[in-house]
């Protein structure tokens, strides 16, 4: 029943992603969503998240961040990090994955998605065929109708986790 949320593995930071490893596994392109996945909520970028679009690009893997937020937010984060972006993108519609595929020139196969929420990020990334990677939210402080949907994330999280525990020997 809640398969469909599921994600390819389910981490505690962006930042522990072997990227390297993607990379060997076909991996081209990289999608991102930005608030709670790469830094907290409205913070602008940091050194960590500058460092790691550079090791991204020099292992030739392109980024994109996918945001359902206004373009001066995705803007200002993008130029600072060196990356394409889509904002106001709809998640989790299919047409704005699609979309940052072909921005990336990448197919779903070398697409890899990274996103803190269940319903949005990985929902969509789901829908489209790409492998989607969940990431604990970087920091509690998130607006209120995101607040609500964490209560029905800890639901499928706990079917998902379960799942998880039985395949692990």
């Amino acid at each position: 029943m809640f398969q469909r949320f599921y994600p390819e593995k389910y981490l505690d930071s962006t930042y522990i992603i072997d990227f390297e490893k993607e990379y060997d596994r076909g991996i081209r392109g990289v999608i991102f969503d930005v608030d709670n996945t790469l830094v907290p909520h409205g913070a602008p970028a940091d050194e960590r998240s500058i460092a790691l679009f550079a090791r991204l690009k020099q292992l030739g893997i392109g980024t994109l961040l996918l945001s359902n937020n206004k373009e001066p937010r995705v803007k200002s984060f993008s130029e600072a990090v060196g990356s394409l972006y889509i904002y106001k993108a709809g998640k989790p519609s299919v047409r704005s994955y699609q979309k940052a595929m072909d921005m990336l020139g990448t197919s779903a196969d070398t697409t890899l998605f990274v996103g803190d929420q269940l319903f949005t990020d990985v929902w969509g990334a789901n829908r489209t065929g790409i492998r989607s990677y969940l990431v604990k939210p970087i920091h509690p402080k998130e607006e209120i109708q995101i607040v609500l949907k964490r209560y029905l994330e800890k639901i499928v999280l706990f079917f998902y986790k379960r799942k998880e525990d039985r395949y692990k020997v």
